[in-house]
């Protein structure tokens, strides 16, 4: 049977390598969202956002830098942000250092939901990624990924601190 792709196409091994790589960038954010939707009514991105922002110096970012570490539109961020606003999870304000940046700062309320929800996604991720990894498997993912992801942008990626 002759190949759907033609002859500039991926090599056999790149395509099944894509295949795959494809088939996890559709399933996992899918069950990431349902578990924060069902357990929080929080979406995998709203997640990572008042994650972001609980990990931050006094739980506040200026909304350019949040949507740089989110890989996001300031537009897409701030639609987000304004969900988040509405359920009293975070609130703006204008950046005191200067008045041109707008702050999100997470709220008290979005603290407790950040120390709520991310014991079950930590479990998640674990059990989806990482369990499924041997150790040098796990280096070897963060290697790769964050090859791909400076490839795309070299921007450098959002990484946690040592201690979250």
């Amino acid at each position: 049977m002759p190949s759907p792709v033609g002859s500039s196409g991926l090599s056999h091994d790149h395509l099944v390598a894509w295949a795959s790589v494809a088939t996890v960038l559709e399933r996992l954010p899918a069950a990431l969202d349902a578990q924060l939707r069902r357990d929080h009514d929080l979406s995998h991105y709203e997640h990572g956002l008042l994650f972001a922002l609980d990990s931050a110096e006094d739980r506040s970012l200026r909304m350019s830098t949040l949507a740089g570490y989110a890989s996001s539109t300031l537009s897409r961020l701030s639609r987000a942000v304004s969900r988040l606003e509405k359920k009293g999870w975070v609130r703006r304000a204008a950046d005191p250092t200067d008045g041109r940046f707008t702050l999100a700062i997470l709220t008290d309320d979005g603290h407790d939901l950040v120390a709520r929800s991310t014991p079950a996604h930590h479990a998640l991720v674990e059990q989806l990624v990482f369990a499924p990894l041997t150790e040098a498997q796990v280096r070897e993912l963060a290697a790769i990924s964050g090859r791909i992801a400076t490839t795309i942008d070299p921007t450098a990626p959002w990484t946690p601190t040592s201690d979250g």
